[in-house]
């Protein structure tokens, strides 16, 4: 099975992310980057959801196999995903196809041109179940607006997590002057919790049950 788009895939972890969210969006998934510390989330409406967890690095490691170890427990398939080498690279060794069939990792290759093959499916093994982080991870990527985070991105700027969108919407509606977290409720639903936890130091309360915008708030608008 391989999915093939019209593109050049750059040499960095989130460059892979385009090409496998096409390929799971293409097998029915709704596909989220970054969502609790995995590279990628996919969920395929089900009863109970059916919860894929991918991981991307540009080649295979130990580290790649450490994080699916990692995931199994949370989710129902993991997939570790690497971008085809130049060269006879270590995803074509037998042993590495091999491990993957041992742990149940699913293992995927992402060619320069943006082609998905599947090297080895997923199997139905899986360790003792994390029921906590399995709702953690689905809660997130229910709650999280659109898909703001491109999975495998390394940098800096603060991760766009469900929290976050809110707090950035109560910021831009405190924008105008003081307000009471019931009037934001509407476009933010926990705006309460949101303001008076202030974790960001956006908020000031300047009377009971009101709340003002900080200079650190206008600042953590985009512009």
């Amino acid at each position: 099975m391989s999915l093939a788009v019209p593109e050049i895939v750059a040499a960095t972890e989130s460059a892979l992310y385009p090409p496998i969210k096409r390929f799971l969006e293409a097998q029915g998934f709704t596909v989220k980057g970054e969502i609790g510390g995995c590279d990628i989330v996919a969920v395929k409406d089900g009863e109970p959801p059916l919860l894929v967890v991918t991981e991307l690095k540009l080649t295979f490691t130990l580290e790649l196999v450490l994080q699916g170890v990692d995931r199994a427990a949370c989710c129902d398939e993991v997939w570790l995903a690497v971008r085809a080498s130049k060269g006879r690279g270590r995803e074509s060794d037998a042993r590495v196809k091999k491990l993957c069939r041992m742990l149940g990792f699913g293992l995927l290759l992402v060619a320069a041109t943006g082609r998905v093959d599947v090297l080895v499916e997923p199997v139905a093994w899986k360790p003792r179940a994390n029921a906590k982080r399995r709702a953690g991870l689905i809660r997130e990527h229910g709650r999280r607006v659109g898909d703001p985070t491109l999975g495998g991105s390394s940098t800096r700027a603060p991760r766009m997590t469900a929290y976050r969108q809110q707090a950035l919407v109560c910021a831009e509606a405190l924008l105008p002057g003081p307000a009471k977290p019931k009037d934001l409720r509407a476009q933010a639903p926990d705006a309460a919790a949101i303001l008076q936890s202030n974790y960001y130091g956006w908020f000031e309360r300047v009377a009971r049950g009101v709340y003002k915008l900080t200079d650190a708030g206008r600042a953590a608008l985009p512009p």
